[in-house]
């Protein structure tokens, strides 16, 4: 499973100056009314809005794994369209079955120690074109672990179309609330793979701010450029809500506390069709200053860089079965003197070095049956204070995952706009914090975290 990042949980699903990030809001606010007062479209009515069935823009008929076609819909603005009206809304329902290898003691609140059937999440969506230049989609969601709604998955954007050196191209302007929420290939944190997890299970606690550690807990804009349909190149910056604002919206406002001024963010990538199939590799960055907690009393704060490169390959035959391969690096400098600070901890506690692997191979059949095995690891940097227990963020496992979906094509018998997807996911953990047996000190093995999770994922 994704490592849980020490400040907040990644939560998966279909550069401007300072003084010009809140001159957004409004703007952002006013895209939203567009979308509700005008014909637009949302996530399973994407398929409606542009004519195509599901399979056309995702992997297997059932997202987020998008398809060369669906990553030019969504850097196109999501204005594809073939009909002028449609319901601009959708929503969607995860329920699953988690069973661990031992027990977890204590169990984590709303649930029991194991075996657990749960209602993971529901989701309401509303999403679509306007007219030929703006277009996204905004998430709420029903988290049925922790009881609690809360705003999640934001993306919306303005486009036009022009020419860089006679060759076509795509500039863009996204505004999102997360780091690589925007991004086109499941390489990066927001939409790789595991597509649907819980939180039922335990977790590794070490990962890099941007796996995660800023969702629904910032706002940012960049500029995108999208040239040839090979080129993306991209750079903007975030920043922190208030946090009366967070806690309207649902989000936790301390954790991991507010960015200080703003984290640039870049991006670049190429993709071109090499063996058969669509390759892409490319290069991101974050950097941010935190206040921990909005703790300003020790005068300093925590610095971030993080940097990580990724490369996809995706292949489809004859027969509409689809090979995919991913992979991710992300290495984390991180100087957590603040933290240390308000802590009363030594100050060799501020170095942090993290390193993240995932590697994932999938193969779908016929767009109904997929199969899906993914490696992950991470290691860095001893530190007692931050990590507890052995003191190391090592930890690493496999997870595998069969899943079935029957109306990819479109042909739901409850209609077009139904997706049903089912599947099995099996967890197992070499390290675990650091260690493969005894990793907490009171007597905890690696492979007690072994689960295995039955789900089953509705969208409609």
């Amino acid at each position: 499973m994704p490592s849980e990042n020490r400040h907040a949980p990644t939560r998966p699903a279909c550069l401007v100056p300072r003084h010009v990030l809140p001159a957004t809001l409004p703007l952002a606010a006013a895209l939203a009314v567009l979308v509700i007062a005008r014909p637009a479209q949302a996530v399973p009515s994407y398929a409606e809005q542009t004519g195509q069935p599901c399979q056309a823009c995702h992997v297997g008929g059932f997202g987020p794994q998008l398809t060369p076609f669906g990553r030019e819909f969504k850097l196109g603005g999501y204005t594809l369209r073939t009909k002028p009206f449609n319901v601009p809304l959708a929503a969607m329902a995860i329920a699953s079955y988690t069973h661990t290898n031992k027990d977890q003691v204590p169990a984590p609140d709303h649930i029991k120690a194991n075996d657990n059937i749960a209602f993971d999440q529901g989701s309401v969506f509303l999403a679509g074109g306007v007219g030929q230049h703006f277009g996204g989609f905004v998430q709420v969601t029903y988290d049925g672990v922790g009881r609690a709604w809360a705003w999640d998955n934001v993306d919306l954007r303005a486009v036009t179309q022009g020419k860089v050196f006679g060759k076509d191209a795509v500039f863009g302007l996204t505004f999102n609330n997360s780091p690589t929420t925007q991004d086109v290939w499941n390489t990066t944190p927001a939409w790789g793979f595991p597509y649907t997890d819980t939180a039922v299970s335990s977790t590794p606690g070490a990962a890099a701010l941007i796996d995660g550690g800023l969702a629904q807990n910032t706002l940012g804009v960049a500029a995108y450029s999208w040239i040839d349909h090979k080129l993306y190149l991209e750079g903007g910056a975030y920043t922190s809500p208030k946090a009366g604002t967070l806690r309207w919206l649902g989000a936790d406002p301390a954790d991991p506390g507010d960015i200080h001024g703003l984290a640039p963010y870049g991006r670049v990538a190429y993709q071109t069709d090499i063996g058969g199939g669509t390759l892409e590799v490319g290069a991101f960055a974050l950097k941010a200053a935190i206040n921990p907690g909005r703790d300003r009393s020790t005068g300093r704060t925590d610095h971030y860089t993080d940097a990580g490169l990724d490369l996809s390959w995706l292949k489809p035959d004859a027969n509409g079965d689809t090979f995919t391969a991913d992979l991710r690096y992300v290495h984390e400098n991180a100087d957590l003197r603040a933290t240390c600070l308000l802590a009363l901890a030594p100050a060799n506690c501020a170095g942090v070095t993290l390193n993240e692997w995932r590697g994932t191979l999938g193969y779908n059949w016929r767009g109904k049956v997929g199969t899906t095995v993914s490696l992950f690891a991470s290691g860095g940097r001893p530190n007692g204070f931050l990590y507890g227990g052995s003191g190391r963020p090592n930890s690493n496992g496999v997870m595998a995952q069969v899943d079935y979906t029957p109306w990819g094509a479109g042909n739901s018998p409850l209609g077009p706009r139904a997706a049903l997807r089912m599947g099995a996911q099996f967890t197992a953990y070499g390290r675990f914090d650091g260690a493969r047996r005894n990793y907490d000190g009171a007597g905890a093995n690696a492979a007690d975290n072994n689960a295995l999770r039955l789900f089953t994922w509705i969208a409609f």
